[in-house]
């Protein structure tokens, strides 16, 4: 009796423990803001990324050249392929 109060204590604490280990990545695989140079950026999952330490909000930021309208614009709810 003793012995299956041990292993199922055991059972638990390990499944407590696997969960546990169950945490997000870190943040370098989240993100990856592409770069012209390769010379000057970090390589991570076949992809030639910015260094994390040196991203800025404007990096995700869609600039239009110029200006646009209203009469410019072609999106619909379904665009055909």
């Amino acid at each position: 009796m003793k012995s299956a109060h041990f292993l199922v204590t055991l059972a638990i604490f390990a499944l407590a423990s696997f969960i546990a280990s169950a945490y997000d990545p870190s943040p370098l695989q989240d993100f990856c803001v592409a770069v012209d140079d390769p010379e000057k950026a970090l390589f991570v999952n076949g992809k030639f990324c910015k260094d994390p330490m040196q991203v800025k909000a404007e990096d995700f930021f869609l600039h239009w050249g110029g200006h646009w309208t209203l009469q410019e614009t072609h999106t619909t709810l379904l665009d055909p392929m």
